[in-house]
């Protein structure tokens, strides 16, 4: 690339990235984003990420049209798991990460940094939160008292 498309490309990602997509999360592929909700786990681009209650430990029960509004948070082929942060494949053979061995999802109604409009849908559906425990640390945990 020529200089100047080179710089051009920088600018352009970093002008495209979200309000709080540069906070960041202790380790893995997530970070945290300040909502209405509270502290969500994101995506970097800063999307909210949710848990469904009718998966199973370290499998995805979301496939077909739920997929669909519902997309999984995959991982490319070289991610690795770190900490909390594991990966599963999925029946396509895409890798999904998982926190806690609970899927992740990203969810079609977020439209911007920040919309938490899938938390609670169905009764099934949890915004992962960050909580801050008594040293000050957070940790994420789902949306639900299940977790």
């Amino acid at each position: 690339m020529k200089p100047s498309v080179l710089t051009a490309t920088v600018l352009l990602l970093a002008i495209a990235l979200p309000a709080g997509a540069e906070d960041s999360y202790d380790s893995g592929p997530a970070r945290t984003h300040a909502t209405a909700a509270g502290t969500v786990l994101t995506n970097p681009m800063g999307m909210t990420l949710y848990t469904y209650d009718r998966d199973t430990a370290g499998s995805s029960n979301c496939t077909g049209s739920c997929a669909q509004n519902w997309p999984p948070f995959t991982a490319d082929k070289t991610a690795s798991e770190t900490g909390d942060f594991a990966l599963i494949e999925r029946g396509d053979g895409t890798k999904q990460w998982t926190y806690d061995d609970k899927p992740l999802y990203l969810f079609v109604g977020d439209k911007k940094p920040g919309d938490v409009s899938g938390n609670g849908v169905g009764g099934v559906w949890h915004a992962v939160m960050e909580d801050e425990d008594a040293t000050g640390s957070g940790s994420a945990r789902s949306g639900s008292d299940s977790w």
